[in-house]
């Protein structure tokens, strides 16, 4: 949902191939995985049942273990559940909920929208190769990552510490936009299309 070509072409950018599909047999074919969006976690679980993409997303990343990157509202429909407009059930592959911002109005606006910092939780993880701790990426959410298991490698503040960036095993994915976030955010990008 939403930024979809602007991902593709900040791949292109570093020189790497990317293809937008919703095709069952390119999914199936393909060597590494980004599942972006921008929008409500409920539209972005319908949209993947309508198009019957669950089942090949699965098998996969969990059975096949193929390297994915979740962006944005990507990153939250990994979790078991969102209580955006209601509650509803993620595809479960991160013991975790999608909860609401609950700040401060008065002094921080919502949806949380610009550039913040990032605190690395693991320098090591091979994401964050080639860049410094504490840079900043662009954000736009209003609800944040809350995890049950410890998948955390990067926070950010916004009123409290939030999980802003997460991996396990061959799942990736971060809060922010990499593909917005210029040469740190498009060196993201070259991490993962490495693995």
């Amino acid at each position: 949902m939403g930024n979809l070509r602007s991902v593709q072409k900040a791949f292109e950018k570093i020189g790497c191939e990317a293809i937008i599909s919703n095709d069952i047999k390119t999914i199936s074919n393909a060597d590494k995985l980004v599942l972006p969006g921008v929008g409500a976690f409920k539209d972005g679980m319908r949209y993947l049942e309508e198009l019957n993409l669950i089942k090949i997303l699965n098998k996969k990343v969990i059975e096949d273990k193929t390297p994915l990157l979740g962006i944005c509202l990507g990153m939250q429909l990994l979790a078991n559940k969102s209580y955006e407009n209601g509650e509803t059930l993620g595809l479960g592959w991160i013991d975790a909920e999608v909860v609401k911002f609950t700040v401060d109005t008065q002094k921080l606006k919502i949806p949380h929208v610009g550039w913040n910092e990032i605190s690395f939780q693991n320098e090591q993880n091979k994401l964050f190769a080639n860049i410094d701790n504490h840079k900043d990426f662009y954000f736009v959410h209003s609800y944040y990552f809350k995890e049950k298991e410890k998948v955390s490698i990067a926070t950010t503040d916004y009123g409290f510490e939030f999980t802003s960036a997460i991996a396990k095993n061959n799942i990736f994915a971060v809060q922010f936009h990499p593909e917005k976030s210029q040469t740190d955010g498009l060196q993201i990008l070259k991490n993962f299309w490495e693995l």
